[in-house]
């Protein structure tokens, strides 16, 4: 008898062989180099009886398929009482279990082993879930339950597995292993009396850009590992800002910002004639700044932001001008209606044509200048997606030097070389079907946060989190999102800063201040200071996300833990309960799991099954999550919204000695506070740390509270939460000890 059997023949997108005596299963698809590999078993319920099932080679000579034979029945005339017919077709591998005896065969059809797709992958889920409350991101390989699929980031494939339940979840590797990454995969397919059992794998070539994304491009992190972080004036200055203005912000985001990972110092509105709305009238082309607001000119400038520890960063507009003087001279590099008058845009009352190579150098030009001249290094290109459309119109079109196909990436392919390399694009606005996605490191996912010499309103909060959730899937893979600025000034309530804060940071976006930043109270600067910097984040939820979700989900995973940081979110006039089941976070339904409230900075107790609670009308609770590991352990801290997935650096327990220890990336002469939970059976005895002064140690027990709609709430007697702050004296990390005993 053949040991193995090919199932589908070289002329397919899939091939699949089939081992009999170690049940063997392998499944390849040439052309992206996916590969399923483990044991496919059958294993049928009581109503079949106790006898053992194999999977074995049809006897039948039909090839593509396999027989399921009951092992109690050995010999040569044994018959198979089902068949796994293997069929292929676009990219899709099926398995589907066909009933052969007149007698129900119900049982469980399992694939256990391994998956691998390529070297830059990642689990992830491609298909939505019908009614889902729960946004997933990752911080690092974190697994979810709730993921269904793989996708590798450089070829842009995607492989989807399909079947009644499954688990997904990577093998640990080496970082310096450079196969394919591996992930363990369990899929189980159900027969029942009246439907047989189906596995499904799609693999889709091409997941971005045949329907999201058709201008695809890895995002390139050479020059920008992690998202960019800065200041800039526009939302509170507006039109007016000076050089004095932007310097003496400067100042305090250097002795405030800078240390917690501020970067940037981005000027907008420099140009001639730009110290009054609308953008149109501005001298956008030109290179000559404000007389009065900037005086010493740009280059000056740059070099004045550098002396303070921050990357110079410059707001134009390529695409028109106001300026009567400069069309005049250069007339023919302009568009004209049929009645030979200029065509306007918000971006100038006289518009390039991007079809005209003069005025295409010119682009290249001025950015050449501005980098390589006056020495900024992020370029924030306003005017961008709305180009795009412009030049779309069939009168544009028609008024053309010379017609052609999508102008617009020609022009931003020059403003790209002028540029140069080693610097930083941020597209304004942006979206993820224009062809901007090819040549910027970040875009401005939405409009401006607030209108022209107004403060910020609920309604822009609210803005802002739609426009996240709307391009959240291409964060970190195409580009890094922008949402605009980050304002927590005193025009909102606490609860509604603390909103937008999370919005803006827990996704890991693009993090701009934009506050005047003399007039923050202590508490709206701690706020900045808790988003800084933007921790690398990815999603996990590959597909658009319309309207407003309740539940995000950051998943962090670290070579020493992994924990959730989860936020409930009540965008209403009145408060509501909230919350979730642990399953639908993706997490292991049984078990125990510790929750800290990070703006409360309270130990809310162990939890099972899920957790809710009442959430005041417009805030959020901000809840960190940890499986209980019935040993002292760490929770929270409240140096980042992420606690911990910025900052934390290592940890280790050691069950010998009752030592938790550690390090943590210290801002120098500010103090952090590490939160821990000691449960029953052990007793804290000290904190020690190197590289940092312990300024301050609070023990406290928490209050034991009745179960609730929540969930079995339960804290334990004699359970103890620790709190150790620590003042950090060097840039370099704080090695911290908390010593433990057990109790006797």
């Amino acid at each position: 008898m053949r040991k193995d059997q090919a199932l589908l023949l070289g002329a397919h997108q899939w091939q699949a062989r089939f081992v009999s005596e170690t049940e063997m299963l392998t499944c390849r698809h040439k052309a992206s180099g996916a590969c399923i590999q483990g044991r496919l078993r059958f294993e049928a319920t009581a109503d079949n009886g106790p006898e053992p099932w194999c999977v074995m080679p049809a006897r039948d000579g039909i090839a593509g398929r396999l027989g399921i034979v009951n092992r109690a029945k050995p010999g040569p005339r044994d018959t198979a009482q089902a068949l796994l017919v293997f069929t292929a077709h676009d990219g899709v591998l099926q398995i589907q279990l066909v009933r052969r005896a007149w007698k129900p065969l119900t049982g469980c059809l399992t694939f256990w082993g391994e998956a691998r797709l390529g070297r830059d992958t990642f689990a992830c889920r491609t298909t939505p879930g019908a009614g889902d409350a729960v946004l997933q991101m990752a911080s690092g390989p974190a697994d979810s339950r709730l993921n269904d699929s793989l996708l590798d980031i450089p070829t842009d494939t995607a492989l989807r597995f399909q079947a009644a339940s499954m688990a997904l979840s990577r093998v640990a590797e080496s970082a310096r292993e450079r196969k394919p990454c591996r992930f363990n995969l369990e899929l189980v397919a159900r027969t029942q009396p009246t439907r047989d059992a189906v596995i499904r794998l799609e693999l889709r070539q091409g997941y971005y850009r045949s329907q999201y994304v058709p201008f695809y491009r890895p995002l390139d992190r050479r020059c920008c590992p992690t998202p960019p972080t800065g200041w800039m004036s526009w939302n509170v200055y507006f039109d007016q800002a000076t050089e004095d203005d932007n310097l003496n912000e400067a100042r305090i985001g250097a002795r405030e910002l800078k240390p917690y990972g501020l970067k940037i110092w981005s000027i907008e509105s420099w140009q001639e004639n730009s110290d009054r709305l609308p953008v149109s009238d501005f001298h956008n082309l030109n290179l000559r700044a404000h007389p009065r607001q900037f005086p010493h000119g740009m280059k000056w400038l740059a070099r004045e932001i550098r002396r303070l520890g921050f990357q110079p960063g410059i707001w134009t507009v390529a695409f028109g001008t106001g300026e009567e003087a400069f069309y005049n001279r250069h007339r023919d590099w302009f568009i004209h209606g049929q009645d030979g008058k200029p065509i306007s845009h918000w971006t100038g009352k006289y518009m390039l044509d991007p079809t005209h190579p003069a005025a295409r150098r010119w682009m290249e030009h001025m950015h050449r200048v501005m980098s390589r001249d006056w020495g900024y290094e992020f370029f924030k290109v306003d005017g961008v997606r709305l180009m795009g459309l412009y030049c779309e119109q069939a009168d544009v079109q028609a008024a053309f030097r010379q017609p052609q196909a999508r102008p617009l990436e020609k022009c931003l392919d020059g403003i790209a070389r002028g540029i140069g390399s080693g610097k930083v694009i941020l597209a304004c606005a942006a979206h993820h079907t224009g062809v901007e996605a090819k040549f910027c490191h970040a875009a401005r996912i939405g409009s401006d946060i607030v209108s022209p010499n107004q403060p910020s309103t609920w309604h822009n909060v609210v803005g802002q989190a739609i426009e996240t959730l709307s391009q959240l899937f291409v964060h970190g893979i195409v580009w890094y999102s922008d949402p605009d600025t980050l304002l927590v000034g005193p025009y909102h309530s606490l609860d509604v800063a603390r909103i937008t804060a999370t919005v803006v940071a827990l996704p890991g976006q693009v993090t701009f201040a934009g506050d005047r930043l003399a007039e923050l109270p202590r508490e709206r600067m701690r706020l900045l200071q808790q988003a800084l910097p933007a921790c690398d984040v990815r999603p996990l939820d590959l597909f658009p996300i319309t309207g407003l979700m309740p539940v995000w989900d950051l998943k962090i995973s670290r070579p020493f833990g992994s924990w959730d940081v989860v936020s409930l979110f009540n965008w209403h006039q009145q408060p509501r309960r909230l919350g979730f089941a642990f399953a639908a976070l993706g997490l292991p339904s049984e078990g125990e799991y510790l929750l800290y409230d990070f703006w409360q900075q309270e130990f809310l107790g162990s939890f099972s099954g899920g957790f809710s609670a009442k959430v005041p009308p417009r805030s959020n609770r901000l809840l960190a999550i940890h499986r209980s590991l019935g040993r002292p352990q760490y929770l929270s801290t409240d140096r980042h919204i992420t606690q911990g997935g910025v900052g934390l650096e290592d940890m280790h327990w050691d069950d010998s000695t009752g030592a938790l220890s550690g390090s943590f990336a210290t801002v120098p002469g500010r103090p952090v506070t590490l939160v821990f939970y000691i449960p029953p059976g052990y007793r804290f005895d000290r904190a020690t740390a190197k590289g940092a002064t312990v300024e301050r140690i609070r023990i406290s027990s928490p209050r034991l509270q009745p179960a609730g709609r929540s969930g079995a709430l339960r804290v334990p007697r004699g359970a103890a939460i620790v709190e150790v702050v620590l003042r950090g004296r060097s840039t370099s990390p704080a090695h911290w000890r908390v010593h433990t005993s057990r109790e006797r």
